[in-house]
């Protein structure tokens, strides 16, 4: 294993006939690699090895750590199916991809370490971590890159989406390989590996999406009584189907859609009513019309339910106003103007669900005669 100085300097040189526009787009972040020829840097900043390195790479036998890794990592199984487990196998194919080209600058034995290190963990269930390693030969590059992968690591669906984590742990070991490729001044082979990783960052999202948990489809229920308010769902004095508000049509549409949700509506009881203002046959009348119209737009939308339509005029007010001004006690009397629907049901313990509060008026439009 050779780790000479000259070697590298060699190297720099080399890299200065080398496409600096590849190397732009790489977006080295370390100075001492930009430099090239005999100007190159060659001091432990530049990636020297130091003692410290000897002492913790200098002793790995390659062939037998590879063969080594490689049966404990089939040992453990399904517990290797993780960010980890991928983590270390894909080390520990990068260690030999290299090894297979002879690669004598120590990324053999830096890549061998971290499969070893995230092996153990897994054996032991002790010292797993998601941080990726500051390693001598490897240099960053394509920091936009990184934040993307990242990304998806720190996303809330990562840990239960094993794909993701895979796809994530892999392309995390190959920015690292592209970033030793870029260390050495081979700065094709290592857009080579970038090309590969930013190919498949749609892969990691795709994989995440299909991680993403179906929404929970919230249960439609109908409570016993529904309102609705005559100011607000019918124009001033009618009752027919033609006279229905926008507003009004809007109810009566979510009211369609609540009652094709649900399969336990028996029957539905239309009652209209009107303030005391006007005539009791009057009123009479157009609480009919009103609660007829209403039965009627049920059925067009498909409602086969039982439906029984009447009209009570002034019965059962809500509300008891002596305003002296009749705007004011029209305004005031708004309330018993309405069209109330209730709802038989097979069971008696359903629950009442927001729906009715929706059936509530804004604002009413007035009527100016007695209903």
């Amino acid at each position: 294993m050779k780790y000479s100085l000259i070697a590298i300097a060699l190297a720099a040189m080399l890299a200065g006939c080398s496409s600096s526009a590849t190397r732009d787009h790489l977006q080295i972040q370390d100075p001492t690699v930009l430099q090239t020829g005999f100007n190159a840097t060659q001091n432990q900043a530049a990636g020297a090895v130091t003692s410290q390195w000897i002492a913790t790479y200098g002793g790995v036998k390659n062939a037998a750590m590879l063969r080594s890794l490689n049966a404990r990592l089939t040992a453990l199984g399904e517990r290797k199916n993780n960010y980890f487990g991928d983590k270390a196998q894909c080390w520990l194919d990068a260690a030999r991809d290299e090894r297979s080209l002879h690669d004598g600058w120590g990324f053999v034995e830096e890549a061998l370490v971290e499969s070893n290190r995230l092996t153990t963990a897994l054996e032991t269930g002790q010292g797993l971590s998601v941080e990726n390693p500051e390693l001598r030969t490897v240099s960053v590059i394509r920091p936009d890159l990184w934040k993307q992968v990242l990304a998806a690591k720190t996303s809330p669906l990562f840990p239960q989406c094993q794909e993701a984590q895979r796809l994530t742990a892999c392309s995390e070991v190959e920015l690292m390989h592209a970033g030793h490729e870029a260390w050495t001044r081979d700065f094709d082979e290592s857009q080579r590996l970038v090309d590969g990783v930013e190919k498949g960052l749609p892969a990691i999202g795709a994989a995440l999406q299909a991680c993403t948990p179906p929404p929970v489809a919230g249960v439609t229920t109908i409570p016993p009584k529904v309102t609705l308010q005559a100011d607000a769902t019918f124009r001033f004095d009618r009752g027919d189907m033609a006279g229905i508000l926008p507003s009004g049509k809007a109810k009566l549409d979510q009211l369609l859609h609540d009652l094709n949700q649900v399969d336990d509506v028996t029957g539905i009881r239309v009652e209209g009513y009107t303030d005391r203002l006007g005539s009791d046959s009057y009123n009479r009348q157009l609480s009919a019309r009103r609660a007829e119209t209403v039965k009627r737009y049920l059925q067009n939308g498909g409602v086969k339910t039982p439906i029984t339509a009447r009209g009570r005029g002034k019965e059962n007010p809500l509300v008891q106003c002596n305003d002296r001004n009749r705007q004011a006690l029209i305004d005031c009397l708004a309330p018993n103007r309405r069209v109330e629907l209730d709802f038989a049901r097979s069971n008696a313990q359903t629950s009442v669900a927001p729906q009715g509060q929706r059936m509530q008026s804004q604002r009413p439009l007035q009527d100016q005669q007695g209903e």
